[in-house]
């Protein structure tokens, strides 16, 4: 586990509490996408899934909205991609 997704995994479970959480680094899937101080450790892109009660009442829009404002430091520094994949407890998921 690199830098960077130590600190998104830390960051989301102290917001968040899930009660699963995976944090997939994708980088190496996308060579040539290189952006930011970030490309030298290799993580430019991630797919963050978790079920959390946190969501429990929120859209679609909110969930990802509040994602991407704890992140907020970690896209300024590089991070590329975000596929973004959350739920609340006892929806369905693909995963």
């Amino acid at each position: 586990m690199g830098p960077i997704e130590e600190r998104i995994v830390k960051k989301i479970e102290q917001a968040f509490a899930p009660e699963r959480l995976a944090v997939i680094n994708e980088s190496e899937h996308h060579a040539g996408h290189a952006h930011g101080p970030t490309s030298e450790t290799g993580e430019t892109h991630f797919r963050v899934r978790l079920v959390s009660p946190a969501f429990a009442g929120m859209s679609r829009v909110e969930r990802h909205r509040a994602l991407n404002t704890l992140l907020a430091a970690e896209i300024a520094d590089g991070v590329h991609a975000l596929a973004l994949e959350p739920a609340a407890p006892g929806e369905s998921v693909r995963w």
